[in-house]
């Protein structure tokens, strides 16, 4: 059986650091698809640190219907599958990297998604085992990597296109998050982590820009109160475009 017969197009999206706000990148982009009306699905693959569960406020545990796969939980229309669902959210993921790949691989092979126009892949940050796996298992038709604008960007990107190529991965794009901080009185923008060099980055690797987020208080509030917004369509119109047409 294969095991994605009811998947047409996977996403990953990725960084090569923590930190760079990748998971709300990730469900606000399957957020965006579903408002163009496609079925949209999204895999939490962050075993370390799974924030999707928290994000969209999924407190259920998820169930079986013929004792051997898992349903995806559902949250904002979204399906949706994470190892956050599967643990005690208190209890620190103290696993080696075998046991973390096996926890993916169950993830990956025993969720019984419903006929996904995209499966959206949370990646761990980084480079080690857990993101070889999700390469090597999943047929991923792109990659978006998220940055954000302090000096370790080109770090960052460096670090994520090679793992991209080596895994014969097409690299969709760049979504720079946290870019700037707009004034609520004069409507200046503030370039709270210093000035970017997104479009240096991206003309140096040949990769499209795809979207500037702004830091947004309410974007922040909403993740933590697990009700996530999608974030207005004109910060993702570029991203979205890029991943209908891989």
């Amino acid at each position: 059986v294969k095991v994605f017969d009811s998947v047409r197009n996977i996403i990953a999206v990725s960084s090569g650091k923590g930190g760079v706000g990748k998971s709300t990148v990730s469900a606000n982009l399957a957020l965006a698809l579903q408002q163009e009306g496609a079925k949209v699905g999204l895999l939490d693959a962050d075993v370390y640190g799974p924030s999707q569960p928290t994000m969209l406020g999924i407190t259920d545990r998820p169930y079986s219907v013929d004792g051997k796969t898992l349903e995806p939980m559902i949250a904002h229309g979204l399906q949706v599958a994470s190892v956050g669902v599967l643990i005690d959210p208190d209890q620190p993921m103290i696993w080696r990297g075998p046991l973390a790949v096996s926890a993916l691989q169950q993830l990956l092979k025993q969720t019984n998604w419903k006929d996904l126009d995209y499966l959206i892949v949370d990646m761990p940050p980084g480079t080690g085992d857990v993101p070889l796996t999700v390469f090597q298992s999943l047929p991923v038709s792109g990659i978006i990597i998220v940055t954000s604008p302090q000096e370790l960007v080109a770090m960052i990107v460096e670090k994520a296109v090679n793992m991209a190529k080596k895994m014969n991965v097409p690299i969709l794009g760049l979504v720079e998050n946290m870019s700037y901080l707009e004034c609520p009185d004069c409507g200046k923008k503030i370039s709270v982590f210093g000035e970017s060099q997104l479009d240096e980055v991206a003309k140096e690797y040949g990769i499209p820009v795809l979207a500037q987020i702004p830091i947004r208080p309410a974007i922040a509030k909403a993740v933590d109160e697990g009700t996530v917004e999608y974030v207005e369509a004109d910060f993702l119109d570029d991203a979205v475009k890029a991943v209908k047409e891989a």
